[in-house]
């Protein structure tokens, strides 16, 4: 008998169908907890599509306090990482070679871009964007490299159009929906039980692709554009890192986790 694939999801909330304003994602906020049933929702149509599929699926809370989704709205059997590991891997925390592919849900527009009025990399209150060989990244771009140098391909990602064309132009048949397009500080979504439709067809689509991991890089030349020049006077204190203007820092990285683990206390 063959072994049972196992895949990763790893989910935000910026990108989730409805999620508008800064405060819809924020716990106590008008919203929020509207914004973590739909969170639920969409990564539950990705879960049953990996389960009806007869493989197994583990579940990375990826926003914020990483204490959003609601367990028990997912299927049974779709496993929850709950809270921050102190891990490199960050949204992507102990991912290794033993997955068939990674699915994120909720993803959303990079910082330096106007694709969503919630556009950001990493720390939206700290950066202003971050570029990885000389090209702006997203949450996506970083996680996607990370996932590579375990060879797991990245095969599937919801959210707002803007991040959806980035990651088509990132990795080759990637399977994408994107529930809203955002103009200015507005959303047109689809309805939100459209989007898990959508998410379920196409994660069934995706687990039976051959869609291959991106190559890494033998360098990864990391840029930081911080909204503090204090901030990024303070980064030089570890070894190698670069000031390039007042606000810019500037690293060369051998891995995706050593990228992870510099690109964490530039922002710490």
């Amino acid at each position: 008998m063959s072994q049972k694939k196992t895949y990763y999801i790893s989910a935000d909330i910026e990108g989730i169908t409805d999620v508008t304003s800064w405060e819809e994602t924020i716990r106590g906020g008008n919203g929020y907890d509207a914004s973590c049933i739909q969170m639920s929702k969409e990564v539950a149509a990705a879960c049953q599509a990996i389960i009806d599929d007869g493989s197994e699926v583990v579940v990375r809370d990826g926003h914020d306090s990483a204490l959003n989704i609601k367990h028990e709205l997912l299927p049974k059997g779709a496993k929850l990482m709950r809270g921050w590991a102190c891990h490199p891997g960050s949204m992507l925390a102990g991912l290794d070679e033993k997955y068939s592919g990674v699915l994120c849900i909720g993803y959303h527009a990079a910082s330096g871009t106007d694709g969503s009025p919630l556009a950001h990399t990493v720390e939206h209150e700290i950066v202003n964007w971050i570029k990885v060989n000389n090209k702006l990244a997203s949450e996506f771009t970083l996680n996607t490299l990370y996932a590579a140098q375990y060879n797991v391909p990245v095969i599937f990602l919801s959210g707002d159009k803007s991040i959806c064309d980035m990651a088509s132009e990132e990795v080759n048949g990637i399977q994408t929906v994107a529930v809203k397009e955002c103009r200015g500080n507005s959303t047109f979504n689809i309805h939100p039980e459209t989007a898990c439709d959508m998410i379920y067809d196409a994660v069934t689509k995706a687990i039976h692709m051959e869609i291959a991991p991106i190559k890494v890089p033998e360098e990864l030349v990391l840029e930081i554009n911080l909204k503090d020049f204090q901030k990024a006077r303070s980064s030089l204190a570890l070894p190698n890192i670069k000031l390039v203007d007042v606000t810019t820092v500037k690293y060369i990285a051998k891995s995706p986790t050593e990228l992870n683990i510099i690109r964490e206390f530039i922002m710490s």
